[in-house]
């Protein structure tokens, strides 16, 4: 069916008593259109209810001048109906939230994101859909998005139930929409993450590794490793038990130190008898798969007359160059002798490294190893492990008691077995935990905000460990360096600015002077550093620098007025309200460090006042 233009949605609710109601779609553009077309064409029939949205507005106004003028202002007063998203400021935001909560409004246009934003609370909720928009394209609602959304229907004290109504449209799904509505709630999914802030805070508390590794395991964020853990324990718990109670029958002549042992020592001789050559040509085999390798010079066939420079090793196969410089491609078993001299694979070293092997022959050959030599190197081994087997049961013991002590030993074995394989499950989930905690230590410590061997915060890991900011090492380098301490308002703003915002969010196309390009290089200079060490431990490479943010940050910060500046990058207000305020927040976080980096500090709370100003709060 096609989509029912929103006045003609509106109407039909009217008449069946379902207003006042919150219509969610599925972009702030669609939000903003079907407001006002649903202004245009409607009218509240009600003076007073008119009158009183007039007389709050003017109020607010008051305490909120940056709402003057709002171009949904009319759409408001004439039509009580509203859009509601993300990329208008806070103040409006508030306007519509208690507009909608006193009852004056029928209706709200709103994106998905309300629906876990705020509490106000409908007669009907509408859906024109089942998918949500995306920055990389559509996708369908979840479970508990749809929930959040309909479990806006129905106002505490005024409605016995509340309505959801599937609108008609072009990608209306019904079906999908009572599937999810029966479906349970999503997962919940933990926000903990390992920082750098969060490390060193941990370390610094607790004063060694261990303890922060015993919070990050009982955190929320892996309750199924923990589940894993404490799953495992269990199990290995049970297993000692069986094992303590099948030894009881040796009279305290063995221990479970014993039945571990002999699992290592079984599990031992398993792991080398497999790997021992029974055959000269398994023997030949191994050698060959050891010694041939790029830049060494074989022989082909019996004779190795024929001499190959290997150049590259692909499986079974072998690729090399001939004395005639032409390319050969040959199986392992082929080679005869190998020579021990590791050459270079330019072209200008190929041929001194045939002419060298021509020259020096056999003396330059790897020795071939013997089967009788293999298997003596291993049978002492597998000896070594036989007697140490023997040695388990005490040698103090008559026939009798050695008897029964060895059978239930090895009756023991497979609970040992399971212990062993539990241990290391068992360490591999706390490792598996701890990874990105030590992966940050890591850095943290090549650039001196803690000494990983000692497991302690240093003086300037104590700082930065205050400072709660995107990417602090990359800032706490920047300060390190004097950058900031050198900085005025307007290139310190476009800096934090650049650094906080979504690298994937437009900001306008504003030029940026060539000071602040400048800045901005070496600011991505000392970046560079630190995400090459990032990347040396594993760590994730950070977001990119957004150039638009900085631009935009900039012309605020020189005096810009937000109408104008709404007007020149063409972007949501929102969006720019949420810029400029996490711009601020962060230059409040480097404004803190007045002790150890005064200037910087006291630049940037002279930037903070100025990137706050309204209608940023």
């Amino acid at each position: 069916m096609p989509e029912m233009p929103p006045a003609t949605l509106l109407a039909a609710l009217g008449v069946y008593n379902l207003l006042p109601a919150i219509v969610f779609q599925p972009t702030r553009r669609r939000c903003d259109q079907a407001a006002t077309e649903a202004a245009f064409t409607r009218r509240d029939p009600s003076s007073e209810r008119l009158d009183a949205r007039r007389e709050f507005m003017r109020g607010f106004v008051a305490e909120h001048p940056e709402v003057r003028g709002h171009r949904h202002w009319n759409t408001i007063l004439r039509g009580a109906v509203a859009s509601h998203h993300a990329g208008h400021i806070p103040a409006w935001k508030l306007v519509i939230e208690k507009l909608m909560s006193q009852g004056l409004l029928d209706a709200i246009f709103a994106t998905a994101t309300v629906a876990a934003g705020v509490d106000f609370p409908a007669r009907t909720v509408v859906l024109t859909g089942a998918d949500a928009r995306t920055g990389s394209g559509w996708r369908m609602l979840t479970a508990s998005e749809l929930q959040q959304m309909t479990g806006r229907a129905g106002r505490r004290g005024k409605d016995n139930v509340g309505f959801v109504v599937a609108a008609p449209g072009l990608h209306q799904d019904p079906e999908s929409i009572a599937q999810l509505l029966k479906s349970p709630p999503d997962p919940l999914v933990s926000q903990f993450r390992a920082t750098y802030t969060t490390l060193l805070n941990l370390l610094d508390a607790y004063g060694s590794f261990a303890p922060v590794r015993e919070i990050a395991e009982k955190s929320f964020a892996h309750r199924e490793a923990a589940h894993g853990i404490a799953r495992l324990e269990r199990a290995k718990a049970e297993s000692e038990q069986r094992i303590e109670a099948k030894l009881s029958e040796a009279n305290g002549n063995l221990s479970l130190a014993h039945a571990l042992g002999l699992e290592r020592l079984v599990s031992a001789r398993a792991r080398l008898q497999p790997a021992r050559p029974q055959t000269r040509a398994e023997l030949r085999r191994q050698w060959l798969d050891e010694v041939v390798q790029p830049g060494r010079v074989v022989g082909i066939g019996r004779s190795g007359q024929r001499l190959v420079l290997v150049t590259q090793r692909n499986d079974g196969n072998v690729n090399g160059i001939r004395e005639d410089g032409g390319r050969a491609t040959f199986a392992l078993e082929r080679i005869g002798p190998v020579y021990a001299p590791i050459y270079q694979l330019k072209d200008q070293f190929v041929e001194e490294a045939f002419a060298d092997v021509r020259a020096k022959g056999r003396r330059l050959a790897i020795p071939e190893p013997r089967l009788r030599d293999a298997r003596s190197e291993e049978a002492d081994a597998l000896s070594l492990i036989e007697s140490r087997i023997d040695a388990l049961t005490p040698a103090s013991l008559d026939e009798v008691e050695k008897k029964t002590c060895t059978e239930t030993l090895w009756a023991a074995l497979p609970d040992a077995e399971a212990i062993e394989r539990a241990v290391r499950q068992i360490e591999s989930l706390r490792a598996e935990v701890w990874l990105p905690f030590e992966q940050r230590a890591r850095v943290l410590a090549a650039f001196g905000y803690l000494d990983f061997e000692a497991e302690k915060v240093t003086e300037r890991g104590r700082w930065l460990a205050d400072l709660h900011i995107d990417r602090p090492v990359l800032v706490g380098e920047a300060l390190e360096s004097g950058l900031f301490a050198s900085l005025g308002s307007i290139r310190i703003a476009a800096i934090m600015a650049a650094l906080t915002s979504d690298e994937d969010r437009d900001y306008g196309e504003l030029e940026l002077d060539d000071a602040i390009v400048d800045i901005l290089a070496q600011f991505e200079d000392i970046g560079f550093k630190v995400a090459t060490e990032e990347w040396k431990h594993g760590v994730e490479p950070a977001p990119e620098l957004n150039f638009s943010a900085a631009a935009t940050a900039a012309r605020w910060t020189a005096g810009a007025e937000w109408s104008m500046l709404v007007q020149e990058t063409r972007a949501e207000e929102g969006d720019l309200c949420r810029m400029r305020s996490r711009t601020g927040e962060a230059l409040l976080q480097v404004a803190a460090l007045r002790k150890v980096h005064p200037q910087a500090a006291l630049t940037a709370a002279n930037t903070a006042e100025v990137i706050l100003r309204e209608p940023v709060r």
